[in-house]
């Protein structure tokens, strides 16, 4: 029985760092690909909160006793916490320093209110 709770926590855990993974290689495509500062922003943001919270995750259940796994934990709440505030922090400073979106052809043109 322990051989099979084992088994599943490792397939778990491999599941969660290949969704983390993918995670962080499509921020980081996103970051070289998309047009702009606030869509590059938005694939950092999703890198920063989605991909390693998929890792972190991943390391708890292969944490070796309860302390590491509170550490890990609280490492976890903090990136939830963090990450998402400061992608809004970093965009609004730009805001406010000029930085505006770029528009479609149909936002250019007016056709669309």
């Amino acid at each position: 029985m322990a051989d099979v709770l084992h088994f599943v926590r490792d397939a778990l855990s491999i599941l969660l760092f290949g969704l983390g993974c993918i995670a962080i290689v499509t921020g980081a495509i996103g970051i070289v690909r998309f047009p702009d500062f606030y869509t590059r922003l938005h694939a950092a943001g999703v890198t920063d909160t989605a991909g390693a919270e998929l890792i972190v995750f991943g390391m708890m259940l292969q944490a070796p006793s309860w302390m590491v796994f509170a550490k890990l934990a609280f490492i976890s709440f903090f990136l939830f916490m963090t990450s998402p505030v400061a992608t809004h922090a970093v965009a609004h400073a730009a805001w406010v320093g000029g930085v505006r979106p770029m528009l479609g052809p149909e936002l250019e043109r007016g056709d669309i209110e």
